[in-house]
């Protein structure tokens, strides 16, 4: 994998050699770190370059400059493409309670990147043939959240890729909507994949949720959350009895009108949860952030299909390494 230095405006400058990288694609702050050897250091290397591996959502802008002197390295830290969109914001119009939207996928995707970001970020022409009729973007979500969220509705996901451009012009991050790939409805991993994986099935998790906000006595906030059937969470009990498992949250520190999405988020670290882990490199197939991979565990019974939600890359040495991590992980 060739990593390539651009400057601030996109065009590109150098090949990087003798480079490593840690990267987290989607978790965290979605940034990365590219360390330096002092002897390879370039003076051209400065904030707001960018870095990037064509064609791949490998890379970002240099935003944070260190150094270590005893292991004669230089580090440059940044957000990545993807963290980015999580730092913008989408806010309903003025009079509005929500951001609303209509039209074919990429249209959408258009209308709300570009302008964000000054030519940095393009949408391809590309019609999906899907449309979104009135949806309603949460409030105050970020983009990155609020396209992920609109996009799964429908099957799809964001693709990011980053475009070097031809020589001596200007690159740019292309990002788009494209469909999940449910890996698992064409590859179930079990023991005889000869790969190794993880499985774990929790069904005693906390169904009801008792959220204390503000207040004292009698005047303080309290909220009731309940964990349904289908796993989402509402204001009706739906477990009683033994199956009532019930537990307390405290946060004074939010307002009332944030009081029930922090229990809403609390309440989904606590409840019934299934994670599986398993090696998806070894599978050789290119599996990106929001599709879905399967498997099966003979000896319990166990089946869980869950989708990639990020993917941490490495390069040491030039030798790349991913490690997947799945959505409930």
């Amino acid at each position: 994998m060739v990593i390539q230095l651009a400057d601030k405006d996109g065009r590109q400058i150098k090949e990087l050699e003798n480079v490593s990288i840690d990267a987290e694609l989607n978790d965290g702050n979605r940034d990365f770190q590219i360390t330096i050897p002092i002897s390879d250091y370039d003076e051209r290397m400065t904030y707001g370059c960018r870095v990037f591996a064509a064609d791949t959502e490998i890379g970002g802008i240099l935003g944070e400059l260190g150094d270590n002197t005893s292991a004669e390295t230089i580090a440059w830290k940044g957000y990545n493409w993807r963290g980015y969109m999580a730092e913008k914001v989408i806010e309903p119009p003025s009079g509005q309670d929500y951001y609303t939207v209509t039209g074919e996928l990429n249209n959408v995707l258009k209308d709300l990147i570009e302008p964000q970001f000054g030519g940095v970020f393009v949408v391809p022409e590309t019609d999906t043939g899907v449309t979104v009729s009135g949806y309603q973007f949460a409030r105050y979500c970020t983009l990155l959240d609020g396209l992920t969220d609109m996009l799964q509705e429908v099957g799809y996901r964001l693709d990011i890729r980053y475009n070097e451009g031809e020589p001596n012009e200007c690159g740019y991050v292309v990002v788009e909507a494209v469909p999940i790939v449910d890996y698992s409805s064409e590859i179930e991993l079990s023991q005889d994949s000869q790969l190794n994986f993880k499985m774990q099935d929790k069904r005693n998790g906390v169904n009801h949720l008792i959220v204390l906000g503000k207040g004292e006595l009698k005047n303080r906030t309290v909220i009731h959350l309940y964990v349904q059937e289908d796993g989402s969470i509402g204001d009706t009990q739906y477990y009683f009895g033994i199956d009532e498992i019930e537990r307390v949250y405290e946060n004074t520190s939010a307002d009332d009108s944030e009081i029930r999405s922090e229990g809403i988020k609390q309440l989904r670290e606590l409840m019934d949860k299934q994670t599986f882990e398993m090696d998806v490199e070894a599978l050789g197939i290119d599996v990106a952030i929001g599709d879905i991979i399967g498997g099966r565990d003979f000896i319990t019974g166990m089946y869980m299909a869950k989708p990639v939600e990020n993917i941490i890359v490495k390069i040491e040495n030039g030798v790349v390494t991913k490690e997947y991590k799945l959505e409930g992980n």
